[in-house]
């Protein structure tokens, strides 16, 4: 686009297992090595509850309220997963439940200015419950089934806790904010 700097060598400060640091220019950033996405699942039922999760995040040292979500790609030799596939194994893994319906919403990015990292939005309806979640071994994951008119309370009570919020949760308690119906 007219205006754009021109586009300078991108240089790997630091690359791990999951996590590159680069550097570009003056900016410096973070992205996910090895070409690994991740899925973000809405997942709302007939009922209209809407299911989140909240596990303990390093980086923040607390617990965090979160939509579902996981890694595409991150096995060895899972670099084409389909993002749908990735997002109905990780939502039952994670919830405990199945979903008929997988929707691609799109492709947004969480914090441009700092990570490259983009994720899919997914969204689940039909849903079953088929066990009790929680994530694989060492995840420690809670699951929550909240009615989306609760949600703003709930989400209100769980900071209060100390929790933190992931600003994906902005999806579902925006329009409220907008109104002025929220916090």
């Amino acid at each position: 686009m007219p205006g754009d700097p021109p586009a300078l060598p991108e240089e790997v400060v630091w690359q791990g297992r999951f996590i590159t640091a680069k550097v570009r220019g003056q900016w410096e950033y973070v992205g996910r090595a090895r070409g690994i996405r991740a899925a973000v699942i809405l997942a709302v039922d007939e009922t209209g509850h809407v299911l989140l999760v909240e596990q303990y995040r390093v980086p923040l040292g607390r617990r965090c309220l979160e939509l579902p979500a996981g890694l595409i790609g991150d096995d060895d030799g899972g670099a084409n997963e389909d993002p749908l596939a990735a997002a109905g194994r990780e939502l039952e893994e994670e919830t405990g439940y199945r979903a008929d319906t997988l929707e691609n919403l799109g492709e947004f990015y969480s914090s441009p200015g700092m990570v490259s990292e983009s994720f899919t939005l997914v969204r689940a309806t039909g849903l079953r419950r088929t066990g009790d979640g929680g994530g694989i071994a060492g995840e420690d994951i809670t699951v929550h089934r909240i009615a989306r008119g609760d949600l703003p309370r709930f989400v209100e009570e769980r900071r209060q806790a100390g929790c933190g919020i992931d600003v994906r949760l902005l999806i579902l308690l925006g329009a409220g904010m907008i109104a002025g119906d929220g916090k």
